[in-house]
């Protein structure tokens, strides 16, 4: 979940002297124009405004399509009330349009987890909110279909791969089919879309008809009647899950374990008289096809005509490197498996430093990065060790309930960057923002290096890289929870913490530790938060980064929570699910303030957990 970043003024007149305005992708028919250009061949709609930075999508994919040296405009935060003309100012492309609700989904943007309206948008200047519809994916794609119907439109984006099937809508609190049903759109790409855009602009140079092409990897499409192959998976179809909730568990397993595979199968589900077809998808990039993406003419700012405003996304990682992609955790409430997949992509040391590089040069860089990191901090280069044991693998998770004996975890690329970019010119300092995984740090593995690699990791990250405070996210303290949650024991953190405060001390510094906790995740009770209070009371913590669950698309917690079932067990499971039931475990959190007291009280009290009240009190009864 996106944190609030730091405020921090960017303006544009402080690289006027380094780009000029045609370093960007064009946004209107002015700048269309000025490059002599009578013809786009894309035209990108996105959610977001337009920040030329890899950690953006729509920069990335209209980076890649004119790396292949196609025309490519991109349109930000259309106005979709009215006349439409956001729509239609940039005229017919050759090949397609495509659309993109931007780097979040669009409801956990909007809505907080009570679902109430958020006042503002980080990926929107100046916070502003309202700058784009719930849905965007879904009312950008009508519109574009209502004013060109013969017009492709190519649908990606995080909301469409999370959308991709039938899916829990918490805002709606229904099951909503594939996105391509109420969207119309004619190709859904899901993931990282960079090689599937690749093959699709490759086909289509060839003289393919869009609507012939239908065997790009990490795809999704509608047709009519579909004859399964001998491989295929058939899912139940929307209607049955509608009927069944059974059904859409048993759907999901399906579905998860097909995107963490290396040879994974079709997916076909109907829905109606229509069936949405999943393509499998790709392998993991090569590192020289990550490399080619993170290489690319980046300005690395937002566009020109947000001069004087404040982007805060764009802030958060405007001195950031991201080092890879994936994520092998498989944590039950994340959606980075759904979209990234769990295998790790890596990027080559030679291109980490050269983006670093570029930031050094940056007039109002400080020599502080931000962050080097990915989803997981330090999952850098970590692979199978025998990638023929990995490609027959199906577990969503390389590390929960257990490690995987067959995972090379060692920390010891992740310390030689480290190493290589404190040498570069301009660089002071290297902060770790991104989460860490102290499992992978705690394990003890069979070959002796890990360990030795995974302590001296340790011992540099929390002397070198920590800005003060180091954030980690053991999500809950009891058992039961974390199994669900697919975490590793809280005994862990524990551990974690004894060796934070002892590497602290022996070097005369006061940093901080916070952890994150979750409330009212499915298949915890008002007794487990109570019991979470009182153990974080005991390690001396008065918790500030919390968050209730929040149901997402295409995540077994969401799973867990519509349907009452566990999809790998098919066992019911208890959850929160109205608003007094999350506020009473929500209130956990804040026992050490006088006025949550008495209503903790008569919740114990009520639970008969009249023990707790004095081990969070000091009262006894």
């Amino acid at each position: 979940m996106l944190s609030r970043p730091p405020i921090g003024l960017y303006l544009c007149s402080m690289k006027e002297n380094q780009y000029k305005l045609s370093d960007w992708l064009p946004t209107t028919k002015k700048e269309v124009e000025a490059r002599g250009w009578d013809y786009l061949d894309v035209i990108l709609f996105s959610g977001d405004a337009y920040v030329d930075h890899p950690s953006f999508g729509a920069a990335v994919v209209g980076r890649y399509l004119e790396s292949m040296g196609l025309r490519v405009a991109i349109v930000p935060q259309p106005d979709w009330r009215g006349d439409y003309r956001d729509f239609k100012k940039l005229g017919v492309p050759r090949l397609f349009f495509a659309v993109s609700a931007g780097a979040m989904d669009s409801m956990i943007n909007h809505y907080t987890a009570n679902k109430r309206l958020r006042s503002d948008d980080a990926y929107t200047p100046d916070r502003r909110a309202g700058m784009r519809p719930d849905y965007p994916s879904i009312v950008y794609t009508k519109i574009l279909k209502e004013l060109y119907p013969d017009v492709p439109v190519v649908l990606g984006g995080i909301e469409a791969s999370l959308r991709r099937l039938t899916h829990y809508d918490y805002w709606q609190d229904k099951l909503l089919p594939g996105i391509l049903i109420d969207s119309h759109a004619d190709l859904l790409i899901y993931g990282m879309g960079e090689l599937p855009l690749r093959q699709l602009v490759t086909e289509l140079r060839a003289g393919k008809p869009f609507h012939e092409i239908h065997d790009i990897p990490q795809t999704a499409y509608l047709a009519g009647p579909v004859t399964p192959e001998k491989e295929d998976i058939q899912l139940f179809s929307h209607e049955e899950c509608l009927r069944d909730k059974l059904k859409q568990a048993k759907n999901f397993r399906h579905i998860e374990e097909e995107s963490n595979r290396y040879h994974a199968a079709r997916i076909l589900q109907k829905v109606g008289k229509q069936t949405i077809v999943v393509n499998p998808p790709y392998p993991p990039m090569t590192e020289s096809e990550i490399d080619a993406s993170f290489d690319l003419p980046y300005t690395r700012l937002p566009h020109p005509k947000y001069k004087g405003k404040v982007i805060p996304a764009f802030e958060m990682i405007k001195f950031s490197v991201n080092a890879h992609r994936g994520c092998f955790g498989g944590c039950a409430f994340c959606t980075i498996s759904a979209h990234q997949g769990k295998f790790i992509a890596s990027r080559s040391k030679e291109s980490i430093l050269k983006e670093i590089r570029s930031i050094t040069q940056m007039p109002d860089f400080k020599g502080n990065l931000s962050d080097l990191g990915g989803p997981s901090a330090n999952m850098y280069r970590m692979r199978g060790k025998d990638q023929s044991i990995c490609a027959q693998c199906k577990k969503p998770s390389c590390i929960s309930p257990v490690v995987c004996k067959n995972l090379n975890a060692d920390h010891a690329p992740l310390l030689d960057l480290y190493q290589e970019v404190e040498k570069l010119p301009g660089i002071k300092r290297t902060f770790i923002g991104s989460g860490v995984r102290y499992d992978l740090l705690l394990h003890r593995y069979a070959d002796e290096s890990c360990n030795k690699s995974a302590q001296t990791y340790m011992e540099e990250l929390i002397k070198k890289h920590v800005s003060g405070r180091l954030k980690v996210a053991p999500e809950h303290t009891e058992e039961s929870v974390l199994k669900m949650m697919r975490k590793p024991s809280f005994e862990q953190f524990g551990q974690f913490k004894k060796i934070f405060d002892r590497i602290n001390k022996s070097n005369g510094m006061n940093q901080q530790l916070i952890p994150y906790f979750i409330s009212s995740h499915p298949g915890c009770t008002e007794a487990d938060m109570a019991e979470l209070a009182v153990h974080t009371k005991q390690m001396h913590f008065q918790l500030e980064q919390i968050q209730d669950f929040t149901p997402t698309p295409m995540t077994l917690a969401t799973e867990m929570y519509y349907t009452g079932y566990h999809p790998y067990t098919l066992e019911k499971v208890y959850t929160a699910r109205t608003k007094e039931q999350k506020l009473a475990q929500r209130q956990f959190f804040f026992w050490y303030k006088p006025e949550y007291r008495k209503k903790i009280t008569q919740a114990l009290q009520k639970i008969q957990r009249n023990d707790l009240v004095g081990k969070l009190f000091g009262r006894k009864f």
